[in-house]
């Protein structure tokens, strides 16, 4: 049996590229999205009540992975990309299904010629991810503190520490510029790599913002 999924809407981000995306919604709640529904899917009564949620669940998908066969187990970056894990233990993008899950901070509806569209904060998604569905976050029922994660209790992400020279910052809109910086302090290099010399190259917010990473230190040190 198949089913088709429609896209309703597609999300708008600072991100071009995959490179520099945090590895799971909600760690950085600086970065914002939009969400903008497609023609079909305009119509305001589909968010009635809505606004009554602090939080939502997106449910998107992995547009880039290519059209390769899916695999029973991957090499998830947070293990150092030596170790296989089981496709259904990760949240890897290379799946049965692509299909991602976000939960994001529901900033609000602002209304548009073109319809409704969804302020959004925590996002992990780059510009243009094609968006299936829209659920709420029910804390009750979404949450559960304490549980087992696990090897993502097993293996923290480090953070780094951020040195933005100002001449640097200055040329990044001061909206934009906590969002950036706390891009760099989740370290978006894979694990696998660590060379001090290498300048690595993140796409934010219409900049090439290029850096190295020497030690816990990442530094900015080229923006066009």
């Amino acid at each position: 049996m198949k089913h088709e999924l429609k896209v309703i809407a597609h999300i708008r981000t600072d991100f071009p590229e995959k490179f520099g995306v945090p590895r799971q919604s909600g760690l950085i709640p600086s970065l914002t999205g939009k969400v903008v529904f497609e023609p079909e899917y305009r119509n305001e009564d589909m968010l009635r009540g809505l606004e009554g949620y602090d939080y939502i669940w997106l449910l998107w998908g992995f547009d880039d992975v290519g059209d390769g066969p899916w695999k029973p187990t991957v090499r998830p970056p947070r293990l150092g990309g030596n170790k296989k894990m089981g496709v259904f233990a990760t949240r890897s993008p290379y799946r049965p299904n692509p299909i991602g899950l976000s939960s994001v901070k529901l900033e609000g509806t602002r209304h548009t010629a073109d319809g409704a569209v969804l302020s959004v904060s925590g996002v992990d998604m780059r510009d243009g991810t094609p968006i299936y569905d829209i659920k709420p976050y029910i804390p009750y029922a979404d949450c559960h503190p304490g549980v087992r994660a696990g090897f993502a209790d097993e293996t923290k992400y480090r953070e780094l520490k951020v040195n933005f020279p100002e001449e640097l910052l200055n040329k990044i809109a001061p909206g934009k510029r906590e969002a950036l910086t706390e891009v760099l302090r989740q370290d978006p290099r894979p694990h696998y790599q660590d060379d001090p010399d290498r300048i690595y190259g993140l796409s934010f917010a219409g900049h090439d913002v290029k850096f190295r990473v020497d030690g816990d230190e990442a530094t900015v040190v080229d923006i066009c």
